[in-house]
């Protein structure tokens, strides 16, 4: 009998591909939701922000009391490798350690029963994946590390410097999955806009872009993750001119003050970032994410008040909100004038309003039109309702539509895409119907 499996995996969708191609190196296991039954556990951990190492530690420590006596618990990713000498000596409870290097050496560490920490962050090359939930959308990771120097992020002193895959490399998992059926994928990693620049490429989307366009099947594409300073208006532009990659722009700015900014040590003040901006929204059916962060040592009232200001009149389709985290290792960590908890939760609290309300906005927008959705599966909500997403918008993160009616004479397929008029909006839920 097979030995099963138990796989969790925490934090960013970039943690999620590492966790697919550990699933790729077990497929000799059997999966299993149950832990309890598991043979071997593995988690993989984040370690971005506290809110992140509590959930990573949280679940080892409730997994690890529940699981099977001669069972093997794993301990991988962020978290394990940013504290990986503490963690080896406090965290009895974990039978293997290993950090972000060896994910497909995960075979080696469970026959040998050893934690393992290589020196080289894992890049994928070539392995092979399970990707999970989806049978039509998947993930291509374009590089690890970053360049970057924000004074609040921790990643690059345990993710190392930016390492990009080629481009022949990305091109040929993408040809890969197309062959088992995937047809629209996200490509992500630290800072997209700034892949290839360490292999003295500078335009590495925009390469990217033309290449993708060239396989048969790709119907459809976004890039996640671009960072105002690597990202320059004819990349911006090549976006807007494609006719497979969507007018999705996913930058998360941070803040819009000078000051903060200057602070925060973004590389790019508010002028230029709101020329970006402004061009993004320029292009046909474009759709804007972006990610604040609130409470960052020497935010005053004053700067804080002058990004909500700017949130509002924005009109983001998305926005995220991030409660400053103090981390060791980065510059603002040692930095005066920390804002207190209490200050920094009211903060998040009055832009995470704004960001509802402007989401709420942009669902209204999309009341009488007719889109592209690709529907995935019965919702959760009702049996009679379908669970779909617009074409452009990123699986989960983006919202859902539910689908109540179809003019089709025909059954409705998962995974298949379909034009719906949407009708109305139920909370953050748009309804559609299916017309062709």
């Amino acid at each position: 009998m097979s030995k099963k499996l138990h796989i969790v995996s925490l934090g960013c969708t970039k943690n999620l591909v590492d966790t697919e191609v550990m699933m790729g190196r077990l497929q000799n296991f059997e999966m299993t939701q149950d832990s309890q039954e598991a043979d071997v556990i593995i988690v993989n951990t984040c370690g971005f922000i506290d809110a992140a190492k509590e959930e990573s530690l949280n679940t080892v420590i409730d997994l690890d009391s529940t699981r099977k006596d001669d069972s093997l618990l794993v301990m991988a990713g962020c978290l394990s490798e940013r504290y990986r000498d503490e963690l080896s000596k406090e965290l009895s409870e974990v039978d293997i350690f290993t950090g972000v290097g060896d994910y497909d050496k995960i075979d080696e560490l469970l026959a040998e029963k050893q934690s393992r920490f290589s020196d080289e962050v894992y890049l994928i090359d070539g392995a092979e994946r399970i990707v999970t939930g989806s049978s039509y959308h998947a993930y291509i990771k374009l590089s690890e590390g970053c360049n970057q120097t924000c004074s609040f992020c921790a990643i690059p002193s345990f993710k190392g410097k930016l390492h990009s895959r080629t481009l022949e490399s990305v091109t040929q998992e993408v040809e890969k999955l197309v062959k088992r059926g995937y047809y629209d994928f996200s490509f992500v990693s630290q800072d997209s806009s700034s892949y290839l620049r360490d292999l003295d490429i500078q335009d590495g989307l925009i390469h990217l872009i033309k290449r993708v366009e060239l396989i048969d099947g790709v119907k459809s594409a976004r890039i996640l993750y671009l960072y105002p300073s690597t990202t320059s208006m004819k990349l911006l532009k090549s976006i807007g001119d494609s006719k497979l990659f969507h007018n999705y722009f996913d930058m998360p700015i941070q803040h819009i003050n000078d000051d903060m900014l200057r602070i925060m040590k973004r590389g790019f003040g508010a002028e230029k970032t709101l020329q970006q901006l402004k061009y993004m929204r320029t292009l046909p059916n474009s759709f804007i994410r972006t990610s604040f962060i609130v409470g960052h040592p020497h935010e005053s009232e004053q700067m804080f008040k002058q990004m909500c200001e700017f949130a509002k009149e924005f009109n983001f389709e998305r926005i995220n909100v991030f409660s400053y985290s103090n981390e060791e290792g980065t510059s603002a960590f040692d930095m005066s004038e920390h804002i207190d908890e209490k200050t920094i939760s009211l903060r998040a609290e009055i832009l995470g309003e704004i960001a509802k309300e402007s989401e709420i906005k942009s669902l209204r927008k999309l009341i009488g039109s007719t889109i592209e959705v690709i529907i995935d599966a019965e919702s959760q909500e009702h049996e009679y309702l379908l669970s779909a997403k617009a074409i452009n918008w990123a699986p989960e993160i983006d919202g859902e539509i539910y689908i109540n009616d179809n003019e089709l004479e025909q059954e409705i397929e998962f995974a298949k895409i379909y034009k719906a008029k949407i009708t109305d909006i139920a909370g953050n839920k748009l309804l559609g119907c299916v017309i062709a």
